[in-house]
């Protein structure tokens, strides 16, 4: 499959062989790809060959590397829209794949100044905090920390998040329906703990979100801060040229 007297350079010519073999699905998502030692026998290429093209799947976002196992076929990303607020156990059941839930932390905290200034309440306020990793079909998928002004939800950490949605309970027992948000989105380098629970390198990027969600009233509710990994992740919205 690589030619020599192609004009397309020997390290594309593997990249496009392997990347036809990614979407075609030959190889699928988890599937260990050949070692390099054994990509420049099958194909009688250099190292240096092997790991240009395997840099570029890399870039692409096809394959990811895990130290001392291998280098691997990547989980398809997940497109989050930028228009609409959906629940991660909505979006994923949309997706047909299994949401999961588990608590990691849940306490009463005073508000700090920043979180304070984005819920408009006195720094110091008592707010429910509560911490989630969220996983798909068993995969970590992002971790969730929730700060919510607990006047309005008085008792709100009692229930079990792990089977009950957030938002499904503000809307049944407190009657809060969160409508809108204002979002900053940034990327980001894994801190140690939140890599740890993602089961991703230290360093590895992160698509970093925070969030101020409000009821019809503009009343806000809840500041939260999302850590997507940025290997399940990606971004999308629709653009329109306003002078049409």
């Amino acid at each position: 499959m690589i030619s020599r007297s192609s004009k397309i350079p020997l390290y594309h010519q593997l990249y496009e062989e392997l990347r036809s073999q990614i979407l075609n699905g030959e190889l699928e998502p988890g599937d260990m790809l050949p070692t390099e030692s054994e990509l420049l026998d099958q194909y009688g290429i250099s190292r240096n060959t092997v790991r240009q093209a395997l840099d570029m799947l890399v870039n692409d976002g096809l394959i990811v590397r895990e130290r001392g196992r291998g280098t691997f076929v990547a989980q398809p990303k997940i497109e989050q829209g930028l228009t609409r607020i959906i629940s991660f156990t909505e979006d994923m059941r949309r997706r047909g794949l299994k949401p999961g839930t588990r608590v990691l932390q849940r306490r009463l905290v005073p508000a700090p100044e920043h979180i304070a200034e984005a819920l408009g309440v006195p720094v110091g306020e008592e707010l429910a905090h509560l911490e989630r990793l969220r996983l798909a079909d068993g995969a970590p998928m992002s971790i969730e920390k929730s700060y919510l002004v607990h006047r309005y939800c008085p008792g709100v950490l009692e229930r079990d998040y792990s089977r009950v949605p957030l938002r499904e309970a503000l809307a049944r027992e407190y009657n809060i329906f969160l409508v809108h948000a204002r979002q900053h989105i940034s990327a980001i380098a894994a801190p140690v703990d939140i890599a740890t629970h993602l089961d991703i390198a230290p360093g590895a990027p992160l698509l970093y979100i925070e969030r101020t969600t409000f009821t019809a009233t503009e009343t806000a509710v809840e500041y939260l801060q999302i850590y997507n990994r940025g290997d399940r992740y990606t971004l999308y919205n629709e653009l329109y040229d306003e002078t049409f």
